[in-house]
């Protein structure tokens, strides 16, 4: 009876300690249907079949040639890690002036940015203030010369 229940405590760990190793993956934008993308067909759609047929785009360019972006990204994180991007897909609809379709491009991880980060400040200009200054800084302002505080007698 103590080996087995021995045994079972050996395989619930052994049960935690692989469960506590997979990654977590998460979606997120569009849900990208390979079969809808290659329905859009330059010279042939314009913007309402292209909403018809993948919805409404993640976002739109504000300026120049009007753009539909459809972005879509899947993340993984390890216990006690960031998470970092596993696959990042973009599909572009590219638009003339009245709306109809006139060419499409995917792009993938090859646009992703990597940004590494200095410090775990960020450096702002001013001056310099300690601790205590920044605790005490305040005491006698209140109501002093150029306070602002009301009170004006007009």
């Amino acid at each position: 009876m103590k080996r087995a229940m021995m045994r079972m405590a050996v395989l619930a760990g052994m049960g935690l300690a692989v469960t506590g190793c997979n990654s977590i993956s998460t979606h997120r934008g569009y849900i990208a249907d390979e079969t809808l993308f290659q329905s859009v067909q330059p010279g042939l759609d314009n913007r309402q079949s292209v909403e018809d047929a993948l919805g409404r785009p993640t976002l739109t360019s504000q300026f120049g040639q009007p753009i539909w972006y459809y972005v879509s990204s899947r993340t993984e994180q390890a216990a006690f890690r960031q998470p970092r991007i596993a696959t990042h897909n973009v599909f572009a609809v590219h638009f003339d002036a009245e709306g109809n379709v006139i060419s499409t491009e995917r792009t993938g991880m090859e646009q992703v940015a990597r940004i590494s980060y200095e410090r775990d400040e960020t450096p702002t200009l001013g001056r310099e203030r300690g601790f205590f200054e920044d605790l005490f800084g305040n005491i006698g302002t209140v109501g002093g010369v150029g306070g602002g505080a009301g009170g004006g007698g007009q």
